[in-house]
Formats: C-alpha cells, structure tokens, sequence
C-alpha cells in the first residue's frame, strides 16, 4: 500500500520557474525582469552598507538566541510602526495600534488571512485585477471567499472610475486588499485625490482595508508612500496593514515583516493582538530575530537610519531613472508614445502592455525573462542594457 499514491503533483510557481529557466539559460546577454528583486549596476541585489554596520553592531552585542515572543521584537514593532503610520500619530497616541511581527510581508498576509477566516467569519476578501498572484493563494488557502474589483481597462490605464463603481457594490463588511504604493504588478498607484474618494466609499460601505505595504520607500519616498496609509488609520476605526522589510531594507532571505493592526480603543486592540498571537502560535510559533533586530538597529540610531534613508533614496531614483531611460530608447522605434505609461508608473514592476505571445519572443529571441503577463521588473534592468532591450521589445511589436 502507497499511503502518497493519490498525491498529485503542484505546478510550479510561475516566477520561481522563471528564476530556474533563467540560472539554466547559457546566453551571455540574457536579462531577468522576471523576480522582483532589486538589483544594482553589477547585477546583483546588494546589502545596504546600513544593515551590515547594523549586524556588525549586533554582532558585537548580542547576547542571547532565545525566542523572541509571539509579537515579535517589541522594538521593531515599535519602530516600524512609526515609520508605517508616523511619529506621534494620532492612533498611536490613542494606544488603537499594534504591531505583531511575522516571517515577511507574506507571513502577515497569512496571519491577516487566519485571522479574517477564523475571527470574522463569511467576510468576502476582494482583490485589485491584477493582482500579486499569491494574494489568491493565500486566501484560497484559508478558505476565504475571493472576489476582483477592475483595477487597470482594457487600454492598460488605471481605472478608478471602475474601482469606485465596483466598491459600491460590494457587501458591507467585506475586506477590500489594497496595494498602499508601488502596485504589484501593475505599477499604477492611486493619486492623493482617488484614495480620498475610495477612503469614502470603504468608510460609507463599512468594508474593512487590509493594505499590503510591501514598497515603502521605492515610490515617492518613505512619508509619500505612507499617505494612504496614514489617510485610513486616522479616519476609520479598524485598519489592517502588512510591511515588509524585504525590499527597502534588502532583507530578503531574513523574513522581516510584521502586520500592523488599528482597533477602535485599546481594549478591543488588545483582544485582537490576542487572537493574533494565537494564530502566529499555530502558524510559526514565534518569528525570525534576525532582520528585525537589523531594523530596529538602524531605526534607532540616528546615524543609520539617515545612512538607510540615503541608500534608498538612491535604489529608488535609479528605478524611476530607468523607466524614463527606457521609454526615451523606444522613441527612435516610434514606441515612446505607446510605452509611455512604464515612465509614470511607480515602484519596481511595470505592467508593459506586452502580450504573452510577445513576452514568450522575448525569451525565446532574446533571452529577456518577464512575466507572461507582461508585468517586468524594471528594478532588474541596468541602463547598459535599455538599449538592447528597447531593441527587442521593438522587434516584437
């Protein structure tokens, strides 16, 4: 008797696949805009010069291994929930916030999903179309009812008025999945202007937003890129958020993430974080140490947090740097017009506009890796290569 003999086999996620097809590619040009990570001029994703001075400090002052409780570091969820919501926020100084820590941005998706499937039962989660593929996973995984609001139309714009239309409808009570900035996979972020029209809409439905803040920073910069955020937590009575570490801090393999929660008063905040970590209890057990002592290292010395703001600032006008550089190389190709969105668009990834057939020519042609949706990791491209990829992406138009 086989007791795995009814077990199938998973198809493989579609960007790690990519991660493997490109390692095994021997083309000497080859170029990955597929995995979302950021990548400098040497085509590597490198430590920023503030956590190692942080892990070397560590290092030096560690003392102890033991766990770290169901929340997580207490000084990193204090730290990180200042740079999130901002010092001496209202809700903060209300005692309505929490933070629990939690392995990445995806584990406090997790937690988040649990804890909808399990405290607020028969809520529906509703997702932007498109949308980060494993938001489905994990509310699939937790049983969670999914639904789709219109995020970008059929000429490749952000469409708001669709939003709006589609908020209207939904049923009271239900979650509505919000990208805070840098939207993943589109890159088209909501105006100052739209979030204040969709903060009325979610307040008069009385839907609950959880908004996934896995950007900070890589936008317009640390309290741009938090408006939003801040905008929902002061004016409605419960907010979810998910922060993760990975990408502004370069934290990627360390796991640093944390869900932040704000409750109507303290007490029932309290109730919540209880459930929290008992969820994280049964998910985890307790969260990785490393990265967020990192962070909390480096929020709390005034001279590394402005050494990290400064290398951010860096990573993030480079980025905007290559979008422009790359709808300027389609102009002799009579694309500029065409592909003039990439050069608007916010963050590390940018919707093309390229059709699956096109993206596969680009594999298959040129050894350039994307997305079959089109979606490309601009942060993954080096301006020695713009031309060669305008080059490309004009042979398959």
């Amino acid at each position: 008797m086989s007791h795995f003999a009814a077990v199938g086999r998973v198809p493989g996620d579609p960007i790690l696949g990519l991660m493997d097809a490109f390692r095994q590619d021997t083309h000497p040009n080859k170029l990955d805009l597929g995995v979302g990570v950021y990548k400098d001029a040497r085509g590597l994703t490198p430590i920023p010069h503030a956590v190692k001075h942080a892990e070397q400090r560590l290092l030096e002052l560690e003392t102890t291994k033991t766990y770290v409780g169901g929340h997580g570091d207490a000084a990193f969820g204090r730290l990180l929930q200042d740079l999130v919501l901002g010092i001496g926020n209202p809700v903060q100084r209300a005692g309505r916030a929490g933070t629990t820590q939690a392995p990445g941005g995806t584990g406090a998706l997790r937690l988040a999903a649990e804890f909808i499937a399990r405290n607020l039962p028969g809520r529906g989660v509703w997702l932007s179309d498109p949308t980060w593929p494993i938001h489905e996973t994990i509310f699939n995984a937790v049983g969670v009812a999914i639904s789709h609001y219109p995020y970008v139309d059929a000429a490749n714009r952000l469409d708001v008025e669709g939003l709006l239309a589609a908020f209207e409808r939904i049923p009271v009570g239900d979650v509505v999945l919000l990208h805070a900035c840098c939207h993943n996979p589109t890159g088209f972020d909501l105006a100052q202007a739209d979030w204040q029209r969709v903060l009325e809409v979610v307040k008069r439905r009385e839907l609950l937003p959880l908004i996934d803040f896995a950007y900070q920073g890589f936008g317009d910069g640390l309290d741009d890129d938090a408006w939003a955020v801040r905008l929902f937590a002061e004016n409605l009575p419960e907010v979810l958020v998910t922060s993760s570490c990975s990408k502004n801090f370069g934290l990627y393999r360390e796991r640093t993430g944390a869900l932040i929660v704000c409750a109507e008063d303290a007490e029932k905040l309290a109730d919540v974080r209880s459930q929290l970590a008992f969820h994280a209890r049964n998910l985890w057990s307790t969260p990785p140490a490393h990265g967020a002592a990192v962070v909390a290292t480096i929020l709390e010395d005034a001279k590394l947090k402005a050494e990290w703001i400064t290398e951010l600032e860096g990573m993030r006008r480079r980025v905007a740097d290559l979008r422009r550089g790359l709808v300027e190389a389609l102009q002799p190709y009579g694309l500029a017009e065409r592909f003039a969105h990439i050069g608007v668009q916010r963050g590390m990834f940018s919707y093309t506009g390229l059709s699956p057939e096109q993206v596969a020519r680009l594999r298959s042609e040129f050894s350039i890796y994307m997305v079959g949706t089109g979606r490309a990791n601009v942060a993954g491209l080096d301006f020695s290569r713009i031309g060669d990829l305008a080059a490309a992406i004009a042979k398959v138009c």
